[in-house]
């Protein structure tokens, strides 16, 4: 590879590594082109998987601040790089690396910080961003019609007791309200 098209390959993985809010470094060996396939579409559409030169992909990771992959390169090397939902990504890889042990899950990054092999399958084991959000609408929805409930409810007992106070009245046929004052008694 000549000097400018390894510069320009660098400065490609670098603008990869600064637009992704995730990435995880895998090793492919064994897998055939059919299953790269396979595996780049399980990925779902925030992702690209592209099988990379560990040599130019240490030096773009630095450039980029990524220090994740410090010492994890090595072998034929494959960097998921994530866009949106590391979730679904992470699931994709999680699924694909039990059906097929040739990929090996080494490490990542997640907005910054270094994730390893294990903290990437918790990862995959969330629920979805989008079922998150759903699950957090419907805890405020209940809380928020609890509160309601709550406000109300004074409300409503002080108008049931008033609503009682005024059926015994009637019911007593207002002798409540006819009983003597009592007397003032002077000192």
């Amino acid at each position: 590879m000549a000097k400018a098209d390894k510069a320009a390959a660098v400065a490609e993985l670098t603008e990869r590594f600064r637009n992704s809010t995730a990435g995880v470094l895998t090793e492919y060996r064994g897998l055939t082109v059919a299953q790269l396939k396979e595996l780049r579409r399980s990925l779902g559409e925030n992702a690209q998987y592209a099988v990379v030169k560990n040599t130019l992909t240490a030096i773009a990771a630095k450039e980029a601040g990524v220090d994740a992959f410090d010492g994890q390169l090595s072998g034929p090397s494959a960097i998921a790089f994530i866009t949106g939902d590391p979730v679904e990504a992470a699931k994709g890889l999680r699924d694909f690396a039990k059906a097929n042990p040739q990929l090996v899950i080494k490490t990542g990054f997640l907005e910054g910080r270094t994730l390893d092999a294990e903290a990437i399958t918790t990862l995959a084991d969330l629920e979805s961003r989008e079922v998150l959000l759903a699950k957090l609408a419907g805890a405020m929805q209940a809380s928020l019609n609890q509160a309601a409930y709550l406000f109300v409810a004074p409300l409503s007992q002080a108008a049931r007791a008033v609503d009682a106070l005024r059926a015994k009245v009637e019911s007593t046929g207002g002798a409540a309200a006819e009983a003597p004052a009592p007397e003032a008694t002077e000192s």
